[in-house]
């Protein structure tokens, strides 16, 4: 996984009724834009994710999700 500043991280719920959460990265720790992440939700709650197999990054430009 990997991504750039102002991409959109994607994470499905994990329970049935459990809706997905969108956030923006605003940092990427990890180096060649691996994780992990300093993220801020819809909310405006921030904080340092290291993404699973149930998120998405998607690009800031054209919402489609990353390849690779």
């Amino acid at each position: 996984m990997r991504a750039s500043a102002g991409d959109r991280l994607q994470t499905h719920g994990r329970v049935v009724g459990e809706h997905d959460r969108n956030a923006e990265i605003v940092e990427v720790l990890g180096a060649n834009g691996e994780p992990p992440y300093r993220v801020r939700f819809e909310d405006g709650h921030e904080t340092v994710m290291s993404p699973g197999p149930d998120s998405v990054v998607r690009d800031k430009d054209t919402n489609e999700p990353h390849q690779g």
